[in-house]
């Protein structure tokens, strides 16, 4: 049932009550030693949340989580306006104005665009806005914070645009193939730091073939790991009916079941 609430006044709600958490007499004592460093994991943590909710189609959780990652904002805007350097206003202001500029085709003079000349011009926009920072170099900006994945296929994609890109996917595999080989021959002396390197450039490989696919490689991992759950569990419950658990099978029986469960999941 939508709120009887204007969104003013729910969010004005929002506020106080944050403010009120922090407040030094008073508020809650968790909350009043906090900073947007110990704040910072929560807030992507809760961005993560978000987007599980909308993978598993749970609008009640998604209204859930969406609420918990405004929170964030609020949270983060209490603390920058006790230390007088923004507020939650200048937030939503400086998106707004953000938006506006970056759709001249809706707020402004421009022609129409299709999706594609969109993504192009908002590319081209925020370049723009990274050299009035004065980011120099075509990787600069990209958060360190970002999940390693991500941050590699937008790493590479900043680099393809200047051309330095492999072809297509084909080739990335070619990649692919040239690295397995690279591990393989580091194996036999398992030296930790050798094998670190070798794996990182084969996920980085594979972050690349997400992206020329037009893949999301954390969202493909994740799917993945969905997966991986949800056979495994058909494995712990089977084994659950034969009153046993997986540390009581054999591996040929666990290998067994999964190949069953991925027959129950393909219908066959």
């Amino acid at each position: 049932m939508p709120s009887k609430s204007s969104p003013a006044e729910a969010l004005e709600r929002l506020l106080t009550t944050m403010a009120r958490l922090r407040d030094p007499a008073g508020g809650c004592p968790w909350d009043q030693v906090q900073d947007f460093a110990t704040i910072a994991p929560y807030t992507i943590e809760e961005a993560y949340e978000v987007e599980d909710a909308i993978q598993r189609g749970d609008r009640p959780a998604l209204l859930d989580e969406l609420g918990d990652l405004l929170f964030q904002t609020v949270y983060h805007a209490q603390m920058a306006e006790e230390e007088d350097t923004f507020s939650f206003s200048d937030i939503a202001e400086n998106i707004h104005r953000k938006m506006v500029l970056r759709h001249p085709h809706v707020f402004g003079a421009a022609d129409a665009r299709t999706a594609e000349e969109q993504t192009q011009a908002w590319e081209a926009q925020k370049a723009g806005e990274r050299a009035a920072r004065a980011e120099a170099g075509t990787l600069a900006g990209i958060p360190l914070a970002l999940p390693a994945l991500t941050r590699a296929q937008k790493l590479t994609r900043r680099a393809g645009r200047v051309g330095f890109d492999w072809p297509d996917a084909e080739a990335v595999l070619d990649k692919l193939e040239e690295e397995a080989a690279e591990l393989r021959a580091e194996l036999p002396g398992s030296d930790p730091a050798r094998l670190a390197d070798e794996v990182g450039d084969m996920l980085f490989v594979l972050a690349n073939l997400a992206r020329k696919l037009d893949l999301d490689a954390e969202a493909c991992l994740r799917g993945a790991n969905r997966k991986f759950e949800r056979r495994f569990g058909v494995i712990e419950a089977t084994l659950a009916e034969e009153g046993r658990t997986p540390g009581e099978a054999s591996l040929e029986e666990m290998e067994d079941l999964w190949q069953r469960a991925k027959r129950q999941e393909r219908g066959g």
